[in-house]
C-alpha cells in the first residue's frame, strides 16, 4: 500500500508541480515519473519525497525542489548519448533523471560521505551510465573533459573558468549564480564558435558552491 501510495504521489508531482509549470520536454516528464525520489532521501523523510520543497540530505545539502530538477534538465537540452557533468552529486537524484534521460553522467561531489552514498545507490538501482568521482567541483573533471553538457547544483558568485574550459563547443551550462544564497540567479551559458553567452532564467535559492578558489 505505501509503494502505491509512493507511485500516486510521484505521478500527481508531475502532473502539478512539473507539466503544470510548463515543463514539456517528453524526455524530462518520463524521467520524472520512473526514477523513484523517496530512495534518495531518508527513510525519514520519504513520505515528504514528492512534495514541492527541497529535502535536507545531511551535511547542510538538500535534494532539490522536483520543479527545479526538471527546470534545468529541461534547460539542458540532453540528448540521448551526450556526455554530462553534474557538480554536486548530493543525493544521486540529478544524475539519474539525466541517466534516464539516456545521459553519459560524470559526476562531482566533495563531501565524502554524499559521495560514498550516491555510488552505493547506482550500483543498487543499476545506473550503470553514471560515473562519480570525489573532489573539488569547481575544478571539473578535466580528465573526462570535453562535455556537451555541464549542470551546477550549487550557487557561486561567478561562472568556474575550468568548467567553461571543459565545456564541449557548442555546448550548455547551467549554473546558479549570485553574491549570496539570496541573490541566485540560474545562469544559462551557451558555448558556440569560442563565445559564450548568459541567459538569466530567473531567481533561485541554492546551496552554496565550495572549492580551492573560495566558491
Amino acid at each position: 500500500m505505501v509503494q502505491i501510495d509512493l507511485r500516486r504521489n510521484r505521478e500527481r508531482m508531475v502532473r502539478e508541480q512539473i507539466e503544470g509549470r510548463g515543463i514539456t520536454d517528453p524526455a524530462v516528464l518520463d524521467a520524472m515519473r520512473t526514477v523513484k525520489r523517496h530512495l534518495f532521501v531518508d527513510e525519514a523523510l520519504q513520505a515528504q519525497a514528492y512534495e514541492d520543497h527541497p529535502i535536507p540530505i545531511g551535511f547542510k545539502q538538500t535534494i532539490s525542489q522536483p520543479y527545479m530538477v526538471a527546470l534545468m534538465s529541461q534547460l539542458l537540452d540532453v540528448k540521448p548519448g551526450m556526455r554530462v557533468l553534474e557538480i554536486g552529486t548530493g543525493s544521486g537524484y540529478q544524475a539519474a533523471v539525466l541517466a534516464h534521460m539516456g545521459a553519459e553522467v560524470f559526476t562531482v561531489e566533495r563531501i565524502r560521505e554524499l559521495h560514498v552514498s550516491a555510488r552505493s545507490k547506482m550500483t543498487r538501482l543499476r545506473y550503470f551510465g553514471v560515473s562519480l568521482k570525489l573532489d573539488d567541483g569547481t575544478l571539473g573533471w578535466a580528465e573526462e573533459a570535453p562535455f556537451d553538457r555541464i549542470i551546477v547544483t550549487a550557487g557561486g558568485p561567478e561562472l568556474p573558468q575550468p568548467l567553461l574550459d571543459q565545456l564541449s563547443d557548442p555546448g550548455k551550462l547551467i549554473i546558479p549564480v549570485g553574491a549570496s544564497r539570496r541573490q541566485q540567479s540560474l545562469i544559462v551559458a551557451r558555448k558556440e564558435n569560442g563565445e559564450v553567452t548568459q541567459e538569466n532564467m530567473g531567481n533561485v535559492v541554492f546551496v552554496d558552491l565550495i572549492g580551492s578558489h573560495g566558491w
